[in-house]
Parts: structure tokens; C-alpha cells; sequence
């Protein structure tokens, strides 16, 4: 385990509330990317017209898509902004999403059309966080 004490003194915390039609991730990066975002945490209810979660596959070193095709609650969405390689905002993010017959599907969040509002939560840490690509597996992995 690897561990960096990321709070000191004053953090700044936006909140987005998202309006219907907007894709969810593309929204949270390009308002990371416009307000230099480079380390911080995210959470977000609200639901979606349809969504892509994902499930790693460590052996193919690639995300398996699990699309929802039906009107979904987001009863959890949840991750973390860093720096990636490329200088931008990289978002790791985890979702929950509730099924009109109370079954869920979850995974690494992909994609999601908003419908008919999505309210997320940026708090900022102090500390900047670097996400750099590890080869070995395929992914990018916060390096602190």
C-alpha cells in the first residue's frame, strides 16, 4: 500500500448539475480540463437515458462493455481526477445503476446520457495526483 496525505488547508468543491441530453463523462472532463482539475474526488446521483459500464478484463488488458439500455438511477457514481500522461484531466469513475425491476448493473463507468439530471460533487485536494499508464496492465494507475 501507498499512501499521501492530499488535504491541506483549502480545497476548492464544485458542483455540476448536468442537464438532460449531456453525455455524463464528457461533460466531467472538459469542466476538469477548464478549471485545472488535477486532483480530486468525484460523486454524482441523478439517472441516465442509457449508460456503459465496464468490466476489466486483466487478461485482454481492455474494458468489456456492459451497456444498459433502458432508463437507469445512478445510485452510485464514485472515482477520481488526476493528471494523466498527457498533461489533461483523467477521470477514473465507478458506477451503480438501479433497473426499473430493482436489479443493478455496476462496473467502470464508460458513458451516460442524462436523463433527466445528473448532480455531481467535485472536491479538490490540494495535492496534485499524476495517473501514468502501466503498461503490464494495460491501464493507468494514480503514481503518488
Amino acid at each position: 500500500m501507498k499512501s499521501k496525505s492530499v488535504a491541506r488547508g483549502e480545497q476548492r468543491t464544485f458542483v455540476l448539475i448536468l442537464d438532460q441530453g449531456e453525455e455524463a463523462f464528457k461533460a466531467i472532463i472538459d469542466f476538469a480540463n477548464k478549471e485545472n482539475v488535477s486532483g480530486a474526488s468525484v460523486s454524482a446521483v441523478g439517472a441516465f437515458a442509457e449508460a456503459k459500464v465496464g468490466w476489466f478484463d486483466l487478461a485482454a488488458k481492455n474494458y468489456r462493455p456492459i451497456a444498459v439500455g433502458e432508463q437507469c438511477e445512478v445510485l452510485s457514481l464514485i472515482g477520481d481526477v488526476a493528471q494523466g500522461d498527457d498533461g489533461k484531466a483523467s477521470l477514473h469513475l465507478h458506477a451503480v445503476l438501479g433497473l426499473q425491476d430493482g436489479s443493478v448493473r455496476g462496473g467502470h463507468f464508460l458513458s451516460g446520457s442524462v436523463r433527466p439530471t445528473l448532480e455531481v460533487t467535485i472536491t479538490e485536494s490540494m495535492a496534485h495526483l499524476r495517473r501514468k499508464k502501466r503498461p503490464d496492465l494495460g491501464i493507468a494507475l494514480i503514481d503518488i
